[in-house]
């Protein structure tokens, strides 16, 4: 941490205001009463539709009444508004509290991460034969669509590479073909994998898809969240649930 920076307190590091889910900073976090582990609360209880009784993170046990109304971290909240911390890409020192914030302005965070394709600011390269990239980006981002739904008829996602359209990888697969065969390739792109999550904003450009893939693809959503459900049947469960809780 950058000198003269806010120091977290002593019971927190840095990487405690980060979710286990999403890896980023926490949005309103929760705290299970069983095993302590702090998510954000959206996080937590898309992921507690699949995992049913237990903490997405350890496996233990939660009660009935907290999978629906978690318990705020109001402790890691009020800490997040007098700690300060390093912006992942450009290491610029903020509150924790502000730092979703700062990423909507961060040029480096947006590289890395990807932005939306309807922004003005977003620079269109062209390809190898002279032509515009939007247009390549809209129909990748059609092509990913049809590769997910192919997949999903034989039982397990798979996508084309957006860079060399290349198809029929796994997930883990695709991140090390990419890894391999475009490591240096920056170019505006969509994410198949991204486009394939019920929460996805399908406009959505990443502009270093390897970079991106290493950051956000390492490991399988679906180990977390119920992927057939969108988020807002999710939210419908959760309330119907609610309705039968035990207090």
């Amino acid at each position: 941490m950058a000198e003269g920076a806010a120091e977290a307190p002593a019971c927190f590091s840095e990487d405690d205001f980060y979710c286990p889910v999403c890896q980023e900073v926490f949005k309103t976090p929760v705290r299970t009463a069983n095993c302590q582990h702090v998510f954000c609360r959206k996080c937590f209880l898309t992921a507690i539709r699949e995992s049913g009784t237990h903490c997405p993170l350890c496996r233990g046990s939660v009660t009935k009444k907290e999978r629906t109304y978690p318990k705020r971290a109001l402790d890691v909240e009020n800490s997040m508004k007098k700690a300060s911390g390093g912006c992942r890409c450009c290491e610029k020192q903020v509150r924790f509290s502000w730092m979703r914030q700062h990423y909507k302005t961060c040029k480096k965070y947006q590289d890395e991460y990807g932005v939306s394709s309807i922004m003005p600011n977003l620079q269109i390269s062209q390809d190898a034969t002279g032509n515009s990239r939007s247009d390549g980006i809209a129909d990748t981002g059609e092509m990913a669509n049809n590769q997910i739904r192919q997949g999903e008829t034989s039982g397990h996602p798979t996508f084309k590479c957006p860079l060399c359209q290349e198809a029929n990888f796994t997930r883990q697969r695709l991140l090390d073909h990419c890894n391999n065969r475009h490591l240096y390739q920056i170019v505006p792109v969509i994410c198949p994998i991204c486009v394939s999550l019920p929460w996805a904003d399908t406009n959505q450009v990443t502009r270093n898809l390897v970079s991106h893939l290493n950051l956000r693809h390492r490991f399988d959503y679906g180990e977390f969240v119920n992927l057939q459900l969108d988020e807002e049947a999710q939210y419908q469960n959760a309330v119907q649930e609610s309705c039968h809780v035990n207090f």
